[in-house]
């Protein structure tokens, strides 16, 4: 990091930059590189960790999973990554009301790494601890840190804005992209927990990263912007211990029966992750304080929060159903060279380094002749794809249908290629829409609405499971593929509609 912070340029304050930025873009850019190293690389051992059973020597690991189905497993999967995002509402207003951003992600990163060394104890309740101290901790940190990248500016006018952001979103990238070769392989390869302790000290690497360098921080960022009040804070206090209490006597009483299964936990999570983003946009829909156009614009939204939750609904299988392919009908060598189906994982942020820049100088150049597609157009595009993914991915299914054969890496590559391709019509153009179609009483809590439609789409998909869907065949695979391509059509045919609720938004 040493080599990158050079001298301001002449005229300044003669203080050392990250690359032209603020000294504190260093402090987030490297704490969310290694918090993205340790999430991701806990996430691609995770499908293979729940399937894996008995001692596993043949692969070289010193004790095996947990030995649950794959459907299980992808119902697990989905239930976690919603619950990521749908902890970035809670997390933000931690952030906003609570401790202030700096507080909350100095909590955060110390419960990511007690739920990461807590994965490295064996035994399966640990295993469940783990997960919900890195979903609780990953929801409180994913809310506030990108807060504070924003808070090194001087406001939204400032020039070097948009370029921090970039590079901070390449921190993200590069610890996604070299978490699974790292703990990955020495997790799915050798011994899992020790992969799960690889993801603790990544973690703990980003949390030191970040006390050090704190000082490098604006102070706005210690602020809390909107604290609560003695009454308010009482009210809380009243509400939470009501839910919790009621929960704890209703799995008592499940537990006393003796009828609990893992499904007693997962379903209700997972319905809740449907109905919590279904309430919290009729709330602001039926806000009597927002004006006319703002109503319209809401209205415009939902079509995009839809197709959104349909998109991840497909994509976020990438870790799932993707990944279980890879290790039992995918060839685990290439060119003679072998490799662990965990760098699979790896594709994604490759393809977003390598292809993010080429899409942002394609709508630019689109742009300047009048031709690039509007945001409509482009959720289109992105659904389209990802069907056009699954589309693809039914061919080897096919081939490798009799149980025998293995087929060619190249075609899971191609498909994380199209997924990819999807994300970037999508996902950054999906944030931009947010913040200019949110009312002004909610702009600051939108994106986490926007977050809400990855909750959606991975707690459908875990629905799907636990229903007993295979979502490993062929039928399945068809008609997700079928449904994100009529989504897709859907919003270009309505497209003239959309337009007319969203205002002057463009």
């Amino acid at each position: 990091m040493a080599s990158s912070l050079t001298k301001a340029p002449a005229g300044t304050t003669g203080e050392k930059t990250f690359f032209g930025h603020p000294r504190g873009l260093a402090t987030l850019f490297m704490t969310e590189m290694w918090e993205r190293f340790s999430y991701y690389g806990m996430r691609a051992l995770l499908v293979y960790y729940i399937v894996s059973g008995g001692a596993d020597m043949a692969k070289g690991s010193q004790g095996g999973g947990l030995a649950m189905t794959a459907a299980t497993a992808t119902a697990i999967y989905s239930v976690y990554v919603s619950m990521v995002y749908l902890m970035a509402l809670p997390g933000g207003w931690f952030g906003d009301r609570v401790w202030g951003a700096r507080k909350t992600v100095t909590v955060a990163g110390f419960v990511i790494m007690a739920g990461h060394v807590s994965l490295a104890i064996p035994g399966q309740a640990m295993f469940f601890v783990g997960l919900i101290l890195v979903a609780l901790g990953s929801g409180l940190l994913k809310a506030n840190i990108s807060t504070m990248v924003g808070h090194l500016y001087d406001g939204p006018e400032d020039p070097r804005r948009d370029g921090g952001f970039t590079l901070f979103y390449i921190g993200i990238n590069l610890g996604a992209f070299v978490a699974p070769f790292v703990i990955g392989t020495v997790g799915k390869e050798y011994n899992w927990h020790l992969g799960f302790a690889l993801a603790a000290v990544g973690m703990a690497l980003g949390l030191a990263q970040f006390l050090f360098g704190t000082r490098h921080l604006s102070a706005k960022s210690s602020v809390v912007p909107n604290p609560l009040t003695r009454e308010e804070r009482n009210a809380v206090i009243v509400k939470v211990a009501g839910v919790f209490g009621v929960a704890a006597i209703f799995y008592a009483i499940i537990g006393f029966t003796g009828i609990f299964t893992l499904n007693w936990a997962m379903v209700p999570l997972m319905i809740a992750g449907l109905l919590i983003p279904i309430a919290v946009l009729t709330k602001i829909k039926r806000d009597k304080d927002l004006s006319n156009a703002e109503q319209s614009k809401m209205t415009g939204y939902i079509w995009f929060f839809v197709a959104a939750a349909v998109f991840w609904m497909i994509y976020d299988q990438g870790g799932s159903t993707l990944s279980l392919f890879a290790d039992d009908k995918t060839a685990g060598t290439m060119f003679g060279f072998g490799f662990s189906a965990t760098w699979y994982q790896s594709l994604n942020p490759l393809f977003v380094m390598a292809l993010a820049p080429v899409f942002a100088w394609l709508w630019l150049w689109l742009s300047r002749r009048n031709k690039e597609p509007n945001t409509i157009v482009k959720f289109a595009m992105g659904l389209v794809l990802i069907g056009a993914s699954f589309f693809v991915f039914i061919v080897p299914m096919n081939m490798a249908g009799d149980g025998h054969t293995m087929v060619s890496p190249m075609w899971l590559v191609s498909i994380y290629m199209i997924q990819t391709i999807g994300e970037l019509c999508l996902s950054p153009v999906g944030l931009s829409v947010t913040t200019k179609m949110a009312p002004r009483k909610y702009a600051s809590q939108m994106m986490g609405v926007w977050f809400l439609a990855v909750t959606a789409g991975d707690c459908t998909t875990g629905l799907l499971s636990t229903a007993g869907v295979d979502l490993n065949g062929i039928g399945i695979i068809g008609l997700q593929a079928a449904l994100a391509a009529v989504a897709g059509l859907a919003v270009f045919m309505y497209r003239k509609k959309v337009q007319a609720l969203m205002g002057d938004v463009h």
